[in-house]
């Protein structure tokens, strides 16, 4: 893969392309498998970097390592360096990724990186509750501001942990980080089967928001019984 193809797909991500030139791309997409292919990786690639970066002075330590590495890889044909505009960093750390020379260090880890939530599985066929089931559907669908209503309207009429706690993990997919936080403290200060599912959901909640030191502290309270404590581990190896 080259540079330019590089800035075709950012160009194209980013609506800049002409209605002649998007079609001929989207053309190129359906009957190129390669090409295809390539603009997955590229798309999966811009995500995760800006996941990564949110932090501005974690992004500025970035631009200035891809400085130095875009030297090799943006160049005219007079080997004169092109200028950078603010998009083609990404462009750059993708190929500096594929290629191998992305040494960056000090990088915090992510909230999607550790988010995989469980599917919900709290309605069998022929159950009569419709909010029940329409919470379930839209949460198993990943469509979490839809599921929201319909969790509040089953709590309304009967609580359980169980229920409490797919409707915290909907509230903080969708950004709703005071209403999650509260519904899982409650979790974690109880005794269901939730107690430690909730503790890491408030964790990552707090990574969501980048406070990692209180994070870290969720955590370290997370017992080593717990079923996902590799994942617990994991994840406080890369904030230490």
């Amino acid at each position: 893969m080259n540079e330019k193809r590089y800035i075709l797909f950012e160009n194209y991500l980013s609506n800049e392309l002409s209605a002649e030139e998007k079609i001929s791309f989207e053309k190129q997409l359906s009957e190129d498998i390669e090409f295809a292919s390539a603009f997955e990786i590229f798309k999966e690639l811009n995500q995760h970097l800006a996941n990564k970066f949110g932090n501005e002075k974690d992004l500025k330590a970035f631009k200035k390592k891809l400085k130095s590495i875009s030297k090799e890889h943006f160049k005219s044909k007079k080997t004169k360096v092109v200028a950078f505009k603010p998009w083609q960093y990404a462009i750059a750390a993708s190929i500096a990724i594929l290629v191998g020379l992305f040494v960056f260090q000090n990088i915090n880890p992510s909230f999607e990186d550790y988010n995989n939530p469980e599917m919900a599985t709290f309605i069998e066929r022929g159950d009569v509750n419709e909010n029940l089931k329409l919470a379930q559907d839209a949460f198993n669908t990943k469509n979490y501001k839809a599921a929201i209503p319909h969790f509040e309207a089953v709590l309304k009429e009967s609580k359980s942990p169980e229920i409490q706690y797919f409707y915290a993990v909907s509230l903080l997919e969708d950004n709703q980080f005071q209403k999650a936080e509260t519904n899982l403290a409650e979790l974690k200060s109880g005794t269901s089967i939730y107690k430690n599912k909730a503790t890491w959901y408030l964790a990552l909640s707090k990574l969501k928001q980048k406070d990692y030191d209180s994070c870290k502290a969720i955590l370290q309270s997370i017992p080593d019984d717990y079923e996902d404590y590799d994942q617990v581990q994991e994840l406080l190896n890369e904030l230490d």
